[in-house]
């Protein structure tokens, strides 16, 4: 039989990557004797369930972009999930020129870091703006959480009530929670834990086009996570993520800040305000990060002496090869205003307007928006 099976075109139930049993070195790896059993993962899936192991792989973005090029020449509706808590870092640009006609379904995720105070008809709204701001039209906007449930089966019944027996792409990137959100669908329709994708906090766990057949003959795509480079995910390892990233509702932090202090995101950010009334900046990023105040005039020498200690993380290994901060200027006018830090989070500024500088390392996004609270 294994034999047999070395002739056939194998993909990974895990990443969707086609299985060979010639390089351990490549993607797709398994061992010839693991092709007697009847659903087949690669041994850098078996790694990651079994152990949470993550091996290198050697894809690049051109790889993923070819695979997501491929949706255009076929026909169904597009499922776009971003991160909701990281819309713009998580928002995968020049959608439409991928997928052609195909209509396309945009879902935030993660809703449950929200704080519950948060209407969720007002992200809706929202989302809809910043989506027709950004050149998408989709045919309809919802909210879920693939880690809780929420709003799962809601998803489940829009996504019937859009593709017309057709096929069905779930698309995004890295770390937005598409895989997860497949299993959590397939857990609810009964599906074998074995058929279950892999799935991690590690950036590229998808490799391929993973194919979950549907009951009317049309199938389920999962589809790489594209990689924005501009997230701060890329910069640290597995450890510092489990610290950066939010896993339950996000607690906000409010200071009052007089003009002339700073606020450390550990080590991985600041914003300085520099002119202004006294106000209140409102930090929406982990429970776990460690949130610093300071006066300016100490911010520098701080940053340069406690970086990978006090300002923690990055640590260890990744603080030689951490990008140095990059200082960029903003005129907050009177309201709310949230500056956000792409893969961080952000801060709500709210008062009669202010001069704030904002610090992320070089490569990472730092965008304004009016606030969404």
């Amino acid at each position: 039989m294994g034999s047999d099976r070395q002739q056939e075109t194998i993909m990974c139930a895990g990443c969707g990557v086609k299985i060979q049993t010639e390089d351990k070195n490549k993607a797709g790896y398994t061992p010839s004797s693991a092709l007697e059993r009847e659903i087949l993962i690669c041994q850098r899936c078996f790694r990651l369930k079994h152990y949470n192991e993550v091996q290198d792989v050697s894809l690049t973005d051109d790889d993923f972009l070819r695979i997501l090029n491929e949706l255009g020449n076929k026909k169904g509706l597009v499922v776009k999930i971003v991160d909701i808590f990281d819309f713009d870092g998580s928002w995968l640009n020049g959608l439409q020129r991928y997928v052609g006609q195909n209509p396309i379904l945009l879902v935030g995720n993660k809703v449950d870091l929200l704080p519950k105070s948060v209407k969720r008809q007002k992200v809706i709204q929202w989302m809809k703006k910043a989506a027709k701001d950004k050149g998408l039209k989709p045919v309809d906007v919802h909210l879920m959480s693939a880690e809780t449930g929420e709003g799962v089966l809601e998803a489940a019944d829009l996504i019937e009530s859009y593709r017309n027996q057709g096929d069905v792409f779930v698309a995004g990137c890295t770390n937005t929670g598409k895989s997860t959100f497949i299993n959590r669908l397939l857990k609810e329709f009964g599906a074998a834990e074995d058929l279950m994708i892999t799935t991690s906090n590690i950036p590229g766990t998808t490799l391929d086009m993973i194919d979950v057949p549907l009951d009317d003959g049309a199938s389920l795509y999962d589809t790489p996570g594209i990689i924005n480079p501009h997230q701060m995910a890329h910069l640290v390892g597995a450890s510092s993520l489990k610290v950066m990233m939010p896993r339950k509702e996000v607690k906000p932090k409010i200071f009052q800040l007089s003009s002339e202090q700073s606020i450390f995101f550990a080590g991985l950010g600041r914003v300085d305000f520099l002119k202004g009334e006294r106000q209140s900046f409102v930090v929406y990023m982990s429970n776990d990060l460690y949130i610093h105040r300071t006066k300016l005039e100490k911010a520098d020498h701080l940053y340069e002496t406690q970086l990978g200690d006090q300002l923690a993380p990055p640590t260890g290994d990744e603080l030689t090869e951490f990008p140095a901060l990059k200082r960029k200027e903003w005129k907050v006018e009177a309201g709310k205003f949230d500056i956000v830090y792409s893969g961080l989070g952000w801060v709500t500024i709210d008062g009669p307007g202010a001069i704030v500088a904002s610090y992320a390392p070089v490569g990472v996004e730092v965008t304004i928006r009016p606030s969404i609270f």
